[in-house]
């Protein structure tokens, strides 16, 4: 494990990866025009990516490339392409989500270095093995980690070979990432996709709490941690901010590489962080870094916070400051401070964002990403030898400057006449104009020097060119081209002669194993979120009641799992079913069956066949994310079950902080255990265009935000009932609010009359769940 502290930054376009490369950042990030999680941002062509990938080598500095979504079953033929290409470029890494890519990359390119996406949403201990099988050298862990439980995964990491990223600055969440599908549900915009349309910054009718925003969080900074964060063995320090521009970049990584460097030289911190307040920012906590879960943490205002901040430093209070600059209704302005020092002090601060934007651009102006120049003069005569000499360009580090650099290819074969075969332009143009790529510019093909009318045999042509092509990629053999094999369509076993679905039940009350007495359907039992220590309630629970499938939950995290790996250890269940990577590590360890549920995101047949090739997975749900036309061409693993949940409440966001302290008002000042454990409100917000959300926090739970309307899906019975095994229907009544709840049995009743093949219950379950949606299902992704 390498001891070096690495400096992660962000880079949008090409300009803010040249402002980090410069400001002294150890590694950027960044992504493509296509396959990553901020279409919002100026991103990349990958011509340009090859540049980037030089000059920030010149530095010492590693690029990796954000392919961070969920991939559609559709769009591997041109990924694959994309890999192609990638894998002979000297790019330092690739950070993922999706298990399907986790796959092909790991079996067919081995040689491409794999970092997992904190849309991975990795929090626990069993994740990270879990990752490293599917091939990670690093892992992002999750926002909402506190130091504690950072210093226990990086042990982890540790013993796995494992490190371990953390982000230190920039945007927060407040959803767990991965875990938030707030647009998708009704628009298709999914942060799986790159999409998020940040819900969480919108604006809201007045809550009870006086909050017009609020889901908005400040943003996070470590800027003060760093000593903790060090001491707790992280390796790469990440800062957030692709969609901002160079200026901000620049500001931010030279804080923190001077910040960093300052507290290795001398043990102490001589930075004082004011210039992260002269860039965009809302403000700053490290509230989840120091596990203090308060209403602070919260800020009504989503824009750029640097005004506010330089009225505060000027005197005014922060109160007054936000409402000057949200031009908020009555404060009288006179009576606190001058229309002429608030113009004053707008003016200081634009001057100084101009000053940092300047000193940015001075410095990257003679970076240059420009392709290599490269010409081949070719010579030769009767009887000698075919030589090619190639000239370009050489950047020596030492110098910090290009040299021209020259060598020659000669044949074996002599050359000799031929009128009809002779090396003229046009054949010397077909053989290496291939050398003209992302790389290298082919200013010239001189054949000056070789006489008219002479050859030798093509196939040392081709010998040439792929020895010069060798030399230039720094005699690093060029990969051959993958093509993926075709994926073979296995059937689902058949059922009294027909391939019809099974009906799947999720409950989560105890008092609902009776409806076991009304069905045949399996019937999976939903865990909770958190646990008392040492908790062994639901062991004897489900030793009770061995029909119960274990249904364990996206997020558990410390003693929580603990607890919930003690429930596995302990049952032993023959199945079970689970949302988290780490319980599924943990069940493939004990030799249980286990089944990939839908807060997985599994949307393609590469993700199916890797879970269960890696981690023997028996079956999985398919997301609700995506609609017909992306499922429809899934292919089945052999002895593999597809599921899919057609009923339930559609979840947009989960969450580590309190939405009622912003919505409803708290007594508490900031979220315990306790709260956890006992805390079971619930109330909605509105939206400026009238739309209703249902917050929900059950017992044990983690607080949650759902759609005001049910998913209810039996389109899909009919469409693709060949392709699932069995249809889940939730009867929790987690998210419902204050709706009144349908008769649970004669739900049940409808749909299995409704998988048997008999339309006539629809009509029934439609006036049993009168608020319901099937958009996601239209949409897709």
């Amino acid at each position: 494990m390498s001891p070096k502290i690495e400096l992660l930054a962000p880079g949008g376009d090409a300009e803010a990866i040249k402002a980090a490369i410069i400001a002294g950042a150890d590694a950027v990030y960044c992504g493509l025009n296509t396959f990553n999680a901020r279409n919002r941002a100026g991103n990349i062509t990958f011509e340009q990516l090859v540049g980037l990938i030089r000059l920030a080598h010149q530095y010492e500095c590693q690029i990796f490339l954000t392919l961070n979504i969920v991939i559609l079953e559709h769009e591997f033929k041109a990924l694959t392409k994309l890999l192609n290409k990638l894998v002979n470029t000297t790019l330092d890494g690739v950070i993922i989500q999706d298990f399907g890519l986790l796959y092909v990359l790991k079996k067919y390119y081995p040689t491409l270095d794999i970092h997992a996406s904190t849309q991975m949403t990795t929090h626990n201990a069993g994740q990270i093995p879990f990752l490293k099988k599917f091939g990670a050298s690093r892992v992002n862990l999750s926002r909402e980690m506190n130091l504690r439980e950072i210093t226990e995964l990086t042990k982890v990491g540790v013993e796995h070979d494992v490190l371990m990223e953390v982000f230190v600055h920039g945007s927060l969440c407040v959803a767990f990432s991965g875990l938030c599908y707030s647009t998708s549900a009704s628009v298709g915009n999914s942060g799986n996709r790159g999409r998020c349309s940040q819900a969480c910054r919108e604006e809201y009718e007045t809550t009870e709490s006086g909050n017009n925003f609020p889901l908005n969080i400040k943003d996070n900074s470590a800027f003060f941690d760093l000593p903790a964060l060090i001491e707790a063995g992280v390796h790469s320090f990440k800062i957030e901010g692709r969609i901002k521009g160079a200026s901000y970049v620049h500001t931010v990584v030279d804080s923190f590489r001077k910040q960093i460097d300052g507290f290795l030289k001398t043990g102490e911190l001589l930075e004082d962080g004011e210039r992260l307040y002269k860039v965009f920012n809302r403000d700053f906590s490290n509230a989840f870094l120091r596990g203090d879960l308060n209403q602070s943490m919260f800020i009504d205002n989503p824009r750029d916070n640097s005004k506010v901040y330089a009225l505060e430093k000027n005197g005014v209070e922060k109160q007054v400051a936000e409402s000057l600059v949200l031009r908020k209704p009555g404060i009288e302005s006179r009576d606190l401070i001058s229309v002429v020092q608030i113009q004053q002090v707008e003016k200081d601060l634009n001057k100084e964002k101009s000053e940092l934007q300047d000193i940015m651009l001075d410095k990257i102006k003679h970076l240059s990403i420009d392709k290599i120049p490269l010409t081949l003069n070719f010579s030769g005569k009767l009887g000698d030898v075919f030589t090619v000499t190639v000239t370009t360009q050489e950047y020596i580090s030492s110098l910090l400057k290009t040299e021209t650099k020259s060598f020659e290819i000669n044949s074996t074969s002599s050359l000799v006449k031929s009128e009809k075969l002779s090396l003229d332009d046009s054949t010397l143009s077909k053989r290496f104009r291939s050398l003209n790529n992302e790389e290298y510019n082919l200013l010239a093909l001189n054949s000056d020097g070789l006489d008219d009318g002479l050859s030798i045999p093509y196939k040392e042509l081709t010998a040439i060119r792929n020895e010069i092509s060798l030399i230039l990629n720094k005699n690093t053999p060029i990969h051959p081209e993958v093509v993926l094999p075709p994926l073979t369509k296995h059937q689902k076993p058949q059922t009294d002669g027909l391939k019809k679905a099974d009906l799947s039940i999720l409950i989560c009350d105890e008092a609902d194993v009776i409806l076991a007495d009304s069905t045949d359907a399996d019937i999976y039992f939903k865990l909770p979120d958190a646990y008392k220590r040492d908790c062994t309630h639901y062991i004897d629970f489900l030793n009770q009641n061995p029909r119960l499938i274990p249904w364990f939950p996206p997020v558990l995290i410390g003693k929580d799992y603990d607890v919930a790996v003690n429930i596995l250890k302990q049952v032993k269940p023959k199945l079970i079913v689970t949302n988290n990577t780490g319980i599924a590590y943990e069940a493939n360890a004990l030799g249980i069956k286990w089944i990939a549920g839908p807060f997985l995101n599994t949307t393609n047949s590469y993700a199916l066949l890797g879970l269960q090739q890696e981690f023997d997975c028996a079956g999985a749900f398919i997301s609700n994310e995506i609609n017909f036309k992306q499922i429809r061409h899934m292919a089945r693993p052999d002895n593999f079950k597809m599921m899919y949940s057609i009923y339930h409440p559609i979840l947009l966001m989960t969450s580590r902080q309190c939405f009622f302290q912003q919505s409803v008002g708290c007594e508490k000042p900031r979220i315990d255990n306790g709260c956890m454990l006992s805390c079971d409100k619930s109330t909605s917000i509105t939206n400026l265009k009238g739309d209703s959300f249902a917050i929900d926090k059950q017992k044990a739970g983690y607080p949650s935000i759902y759609n005001q309307d049910q998913f209810l899906n039996t389109e899909i019975i009919k469409d693709l009932s060949d392709l699932f095994d069995s249809f889940m229907i939730d009867l929790t009544n987690i998210g419902a609010g204050d709706k009144t709840s349908p008769d649970k049995v004669t739900l049940i009743q409808q749909f299995e009359q409704l998988l048997s093949g008999d339309i006539a219950p629809i009509e029934a379950i439609n006036t049993l769940v009168p608020d319901s949606t099937v958009v996601q299902y239209h949409n897709g992704l």
